[in-house]
């Protein structure tokens, strides 16, 4: 008996990992992600750099064209690219920013304060840096663009630092920018929209009156709420309003409670179980025996019925915004000519608000305002993390890549849009480069 207590003993995690477990798995899929993030935006550099560079500008200016009837939407690569999978990437960000709210790390308001006032502190002070520098002229439009910051590049930083940083600065990243992408959402959706047309809102608003009904109702089928999705998704394009924020308005309205609860599919599953169990015949396959095959397709049923449909999109989604939606946009964006001009793109006023708004802005408000906040008692350090830590973070929160891209692409045009994204790879890297120092030659972190 002593040596099968042993025996087993090993296989029973301690609560603590059993716990975080989950959070270690969702970082180091983002964190995976970011990597192939800085593969794809090298790459776009590299090519634009290239003697294939005429060929690769060219490529994402092909038009694509979508005819159904009447409906008609003939928009350039780089458009589909950009109004189109980066709906469905803020589709994710939806879901990610709903869930947090509700049982994640800002669903308990003492837990949340910290990271909310971080946030707030990282896009007042990069937008005010930048106005300093712009404002007055035809650039200061692009205001939006620092206050970014790009999750994935970070927590990619973060994971090749490995267990010099805590699992709660991670945390404390993440939520940050999900405060953050929240906050992009509305700038973008009441600041860079213009010309909006009030008869194709109207059918947004009709879609989404559809969606609450079926939420009232009780329907639960991911299916029922992605194909009206789409139709929102056009009427917000053609509204004026960016398409994008379609996506975040769906992800609220996607149901987050499971058809049935935890009691009832463990009593359900159990008496499939059995069932499956007393079919059992020894010299048949489960193919040929149609009792345990009924079982196990009821099973299944029963898993999809106690998933919240919040949850079933956002984990099937992640694997397709990480390992193609990101890095497609990526390659579509990032391509910057480095040649001749470069020092003129570094030096002029975009460029200089956007670097001076990533690398000082966004460090130097995360820390003016947390500091604050936990001088006032409005918040609190979490735990295991140090104030050097969390200005490291700080740090890393000013890789604004992917979301400070974005937001270029509708501030300005071409010729300001190279500056701009000459100042936004500028100041990612040393965002990076400082953040990572900091981390590194902190006390390295036990387990």
């Amino acid at each position: 008996m002593k040596k099968q207590k042993t025996h087993h003993k090993p296989d029973q995690a301690p609560l603590p990992k059993l716990i975080l477990q989950p959070i270690q798995e969702f970082f180091k899929a983002e964190a995976a992600g970011g990597i192939v993030l800085m593969v794809a935006a090298f790459t776009a550099i590299l090519f634009a750099n290239s003697t294939f560079s005429t060929w690769f500008f060219g490529l994402w200016t092909t038009p694509v064209v979508f005819q159904f009837g009447a409906l008609l939407l003939d928009k350039p690569l780089l458009l589909w690219i950009n109004d189109g999978l980066m709906a469905v990437f803020f589709f994710y960000v939806g879901l990610e920013i709903k869930r947090e709210l509700m049982v994640g790390e800002l669903s308990d308001m003492k837990q949340a304060a910290f990271p909310i006032f971080a946030a707030l502190g990282g896009m007042v002070f990069p937008a005010s840096l930048y106005l300093l520098f712009n404002l007055g002229t035809p650039f200061s439009g692009g205001w939006g663009i620092p206050m970014a910051t790009d999750i994935a590049f970070a927590l990619g930083i973060l994971m090749l630092l490995g267990k010099r940083v805590p699992v709660q600065l991670k945390v404390f990243l993440t939520a940050l920018a999900i405060v953050d992408d929240l906050g992009a959402v509305l700038v973008i959706a009441l600041f860079y929209t213009s010309n909006v047309i009030s008869g194709y809102l109207w059918g947004a608003a009709l879609i989404i009156g559809l969606l609450l009904i079926f939420n009232r109702f009780g329907i639960r089928k991911p299916m029922l709420y992605l194909i009206p999705g789409v139709a929102l998704w056009y009427f917000v394009l053609k509204s004026g309003v960016h398409a994008t924020v379609a996506g975040v308005l769906l992800a609220m309205l996607i149901p987050s409670k499971a058809k049935i609860n935890a009691n009832q599919f463990v009593t359900l599953v159990t008496h499939y179980k059995n069932k499956f169990v007393r079919h059992d015949k020894p010299d048949e396959l489960v193919i040929a025996n149609q009792e345990q095959t009924e079982a196990l397709q009821a099973i299944e049923q029963l898993c999809h019925k106690a998933e919240a449909p919040m949850l079933r999109l956002e984990h099937a989604l992640s694997p397709w915004v990480v390992w193609f939606i990101m890095p497609v946009f990526a390659m579509a964006n990032a391509g910057v000519e480095l040649g001749e001009g470069l020092l003129g793109r570094v030096g002029g006023s975009v460029s200089l608000g956007i670097i001076s708004g990533l690398v000082i802005g966004k460090p130097l408000g995360i820390m003016l305002f947390t500091w604050v906040a936990v001088r006032l008692r409005w918040a609190v350090v979490p735990d295991g993390v140090n104030w050097r830590q969390v200005l490291g973070a700080a740090f890393l929160a000013g890789i604004g890549f992917t979301m400070s891209m974005f937001i270029a692409a509708l501030a300005f045009e071409t010729s300001t849009l190279n500056e701009a994204k000459t100042g936004i790879i500028a100041a990612s890297l040393i965002a990076a480069i400082l953040g990572s120092w900091l981390l590194l030659s902190g006390k390295k972190q036990d387990g």
